[in-house]
């Protein structure tokens, strides 16, 4: 029997109710930057009402379009990520498994749930970080020699680091030849597809994870695939069971990943809003990272920051593991100017505050 009773709350983005309680500012007032969601995502198609009166149809041809969209030989729809990550413990060999410190917080609970040993390591960006994590991963370097399986995000969420298809198929070769598995979780990679590694997910001990909710701005169909060799699908397969996904994120995600017009205009805009952000925020912070989707910044005043912009309703998000903000992208060229504006506002602010500290 499984126990619950050491079960946590993984913190994540999106939590605007917290916020709004905490400050006492309205919901609908926020300017919520705290996810790394596509504010301008896919334009929704009108749903036959018919379709609400279906069960799902788990047999249509999305997951044939899923397949060629990704370049995969395969591909199994499921009710977001998170989704294919509560079943990963259940396909894989027990054994030691490496999992970012600073990575999407989901995985290691689910892992050590199922009585798999974790190890956290930390990326080179992060190597002063290292005496709280059991190794650093490095590209060229061989990974631990008692490491069974490696969870890599990429690009990371929230560090942002990218990890090229050599470097990603090389830990690979390495994990294959002790009966190991990799795998990859692109959630964030739509924007850059040259770094993806779907293409290689017939291959034994190698599993890839996409999205439609971030790129395509789509967080609440709730639909995920899981791309990977033919007898972790049959099993992912089994463990899913029927009807996870409605008729109607059916339909949308389906339209989503016909739409290449819509996708190829979508990178570029994307690519643009990412560099924005990073240079705005490089007027206040050292180091800024950033993806086409958000910026991650270290910050030993990130709580700090985070309090003066949720004073001025702009909600972002802070990671305590190591010390930092994510933030997402504004939608308009009033979200823009709104939140230059408490940027500036906070940074007096947060410089004011650290100036009274001192003096005290």
């Amino acid at each position: 029997m499984l126990d619950f009773t050491h079960s946590t709350h993984v913190p994540h983005g999106g939590n605007l109710g917290e916020a709004a309680r905490r400050y006492g500012i309205a919901r609908e007032t926020w300017l919520d930057l705290s996810t790394g969601i596509n504010p301008n995502g896919f334009p929704v198609p009108p749903v036959d009402a018919q379709t609400w009166l279906r069960l799902p149809d788990d047999d249509d041809d999305l997951e044939a379009i899923a397949a060629a969209h990704y370049g995969a030989a395969r591909a199994l729809a499921v009710a977001g990520t998170q989704s294919a990550i509560r079943m990963l413990p259940a396909v894989l060999p027990k054994g030691r498994i490496g999992i970012g410190l600073l990575t999407y917080g989901e995985y290691a609970p689910a892992f050590e749930h199922a009585a798999f040993f974790v190890d956290r390591f930390v990326t080179r960006e992060c190597a002063d970080m290292h005496g709280a994590a059991s190794f650093v991963l490095e590209p060229g370097k061989p990974l631990p020699v008692d490491l069974k399986h490696l969870v890599l995000v990429n690009p990371n969420n929230p560090g942002a680091e990218r990890f090229t298809p050599e470097v990603i198929l090389g830990w690979h070769k390495e994990l294959a030849m002790r009966g190991g598995t990799l795998v990859i979780d692109e959630a964030f990679i739509e924007s850059t597809p040259e770094l993806s590694v779907a293409k290689f997910a017939d291959r034994d001990g190698l599993i890839v994870l996409r999205s439609v909710g971030k790129f395509f701005g789509l967080a609440g169909a709730r639909v995920g695939f899981v791309l990977a060799g033919a007898h972790v699908d049959r099993a992912m397969r089994y463990l899913r069971g029927p009807w996870s996904i409605s008729g109607p994120a059916r339909i949308v995600t389906r339209s989503a990943l016909l739409d290449t017009a819509w996708q190829a205009q979508t990178r570029i805009r994307l690519a643009a809003s990412g560099e924005r952000l990073a240079c705005l925020l490089g007027q206040y912070f050292a180091g800024v990272q950033h993806t086409s989707l958000f910026c991650w910044l270290r910050d030993e005043r990130a709580s700090r920051w985070q309090d003066a912009l949720a004073r001025h309703g702009i909600w972002t998000r802070r990671f305590e593991v190591v010390r930092g903000l994510r933030f997402g992208l504004p939608a308009d060229e009033p979200e823009w100017a709104r939140l230059a504006a408490a940027l500036d506002v906070a940074s007096q602010e947060a410089n004011g505050q650290c100036v009274r500290n001192q003096q005290d």
